[in-house]
């Protein structure tokens, strides 16, 4: 994955990034190389030596970069010292303890300083071998480079190099506790990729909250945090300034006392309407990763800011080539579409005080037409026809006073002509949004898609993607914020044939919205309970994955 430009942090990664805070500003020197110098015969390290560090050195030199075209290797040394003699030893810092194995130092561990003592070597500097220093022991454990360690990490190297050539991403590791703990495991979904590859997913109760399922076991592991510690910040009042303060966002409106939000909490910014971001916060945005959405003061998605992000080119092409498919196009679409209808069925099944079981029949005849679709204008047919009879049983799901305040006859925009439309709307436009950033952050192109067709400046693939999960999403979003009184009629703007939300209703909808991607499910395919924020992300990555051939299906996300 690191190959690809892919990374993650998680607490080990930040806690090994403050145990390297000093050695990873570049400072100090070394002498240069002796002319013609030669390395050292191997020597036993002195074990007494392995709690402290020797005598004080003649030289040292913090975040060394050296590389070896004869190798094929490069990398970076912590610290390196040299004696008077001009003999040096390159130390690497790790955060953790010295495990209790005989070499007090796993194979990777020393492989890694073995890189290093041959990278000195071949730089000219006499190098008998080095040493790993463990921050959480103040330990320091010598490392003895032989034969047989310089032929594993040379052989390491050379698979290394010709896995980088083949352009093709090894199988995953099959129930490894090297995943535990790994900060790349949320990028490489090894368990779930194996699933996925080795037959039909299991047998699960969909566990969506509102149905009232006993949580299941988990039939995988979940390798990935549950729900993001981080949150989107909305500003919506116009005329508001969003400028930097140290590590926080400070966000300034007429009238109103200044709202900060720190940086490391904040997953994304979201502005609707006038409202303005300086240049400095922006900046510091960007070097984050943290992206930038802009909204109409209505609430329409006109798209968004972001860094420079992944580097896995060789996935947009895989994209771009899949997307001049018409088969494999088709294919993918079918099976959105399908579990879409099943799970509008679903919907209503749960939540309708009385669901006509015909209604229901008919949006399972539906779904089975569109997995059997021969065209996607059949399929933009089947859809519409199973659109028209779900909305058109939409008012059963309101419940109490909405009943009657509250009316849906079909669905309507450009612009939405009643109060449920223009609620949901505004909650499509959010998950489009909160779509389009998921798949940009896993390295595809939110542009293009393969059941929508590309448009200008319309994000397809958030619109692919978050088809399925419109009822379980936004739909379920609204009809809790009707049912629950969230909003009235005076919540609502109207004016030529036309009805938007007022500010402070658009502020408890977004708070509504928030809580539901916030909520915990049990993921109907891994069994496990995630987010459903952190459930786009696992989809787009699975997208991904179908199109590098790592699966070869797409892993519709249908609830029961």
């Amino acid at each position: 994955m690191e190959r690809r430009g892919e990374f993650a942090d998680n607490e080990h990664t930040v806690e090994g990034r403050f145990v390297h805070r000093r050695a990873d500003v570049p400072g100090g020197r070394l002498p240069d190389p002796p002319r013609g110098a030669t390395a050292a015969d191997d020597e036993d390290a002195d074990d007494d030596e392995a709690d402290g560090p020797p005598g004080p050195p003649t030289y040292e030199a913090r975040s060394v970069w050296l590389s070896s075209e004869r190798l094929g290797i490069t990398g970076k040394v912590d610290v390196v010292t040299a004696d008077a003699d001009g003999l040096v030893l390159p130390v690497e810092y790790k955060r953790g303890r010295p495990p209790d194995v005989a070499d007090r130092a796993h194979l990777p561990e020393r492989a890694q300083v073995c890189a290093q003592v041959l990278l000195l070597r071949d730089a000219g500097y006499r190098c008998d071998g080095g040493a790993i220093y463990f921050a959480a022991a103040r330990q320091r454990v010598p490392v003895v480079v032989d034969d047989d360690l310089v032929r594993v990490t040379l052989g390491a190297a050379a698979r290394a190099r010709a896995v980088v050539a083949a352009g093709t991403i090894p199988p995953p590791l099959v129930d490894s506790p090297n995943c535990v703990g790994c900060s790349l495991a949320p990028i490489c979904l090894p368990d779930e990729t194996n699933l996925l590859r080795g037959g039909e997913p299991p047998a699960v109760s969909a566990g969506d909250a509102d149905a009232g399922d006993e949580p299941v076991e988990p039939e995988l592991r979940r390798l990935s945090p549950a729900r993001d510690d981080a949150v989107p910040l909305y500003v919506q009042t116009q005329g508001a300034r969003v400028g930097l303060d140290g590590d926080c966002l400070r966000v300034v409106a007429k009238g109103a006392d200044p709202v900060t939000a720190r940086l490391a909490n904040t997953s994304q910014v979201c502005l609707l309407g006038n409202v303005q971001v300086t240049t400095q916060a922006l900046r510091a945005l960007l070097e984050r990763d943290i992206p930038v959405a802009f909204f109409s003061t209505g609430g329409w998605f006109y798209g968004r800011t972001t860094g420079h992000g992944t580097k896995n080119v060789e996935l947009r092409v895989a994209q771009h080539r899949a997307a001049a498919d018409p088969s494999f196009c088709l294919c993918i679409a079918r099976a959105i579409v399908a579990s879409k209808v099943r799970n509008a069925r679903t919907l209503l099944r749960r939540n309708h005080e009385a669901a006509d079981p015909v209604i229901l029949s008919e949006l399972e005849q539906l779904a089975r037409k569109a997995e059997g679709a021969e065209a996607r204008e059949s399929l933009l047919g089947f859809e519409g026809a199973a659109a028209r009879v779900y909305f058109g049983a939409f008012t059963g799901m309101l419940k109490g006073s909405a009943v009657g305040t509250f009316e849906l006859e079909g669905r309507n925009r450009r612009p939405p002509r009643d109060p449920i439309n223009a609620l949901l709307s505004f909650v499509y436009a959010l998950l489009a949004k909160d779509m389009a950033l998921a798949i940009a952050a896993v390295g595809l192109d939110p542009l293009l898609g393969f059941y929508h067709q590309p448009r200008f400046g319309r994000p397809s693939l958030a619109l692919d993607l978050m088809e399925e999960l419109r009822p379980i999403v936004a739909d379920s979003t609204v009809v809790g914020i009707v049912n629950n009184g969230v909003l009235d009629e005076g919540d609502f703007l109207r004016a030529a044939g036309a009805v938007a939300l007022k500010p402070h209703a658009r502020k408890r909808v977004l708070l509504a919205y928030e809580r539901r991607m916030d909520q915990l499910v049990t993921h109907p395919v891994f069994g496990y309970r995630v987010s459903y924020r952190r459930v786009l992300e696992v989809q787009a990555r699975l997208v991904g994955r179908l199109l590098l051939g790592e699966i070869d299906r797409y892993s519709e996300l249908r609830t029961r």
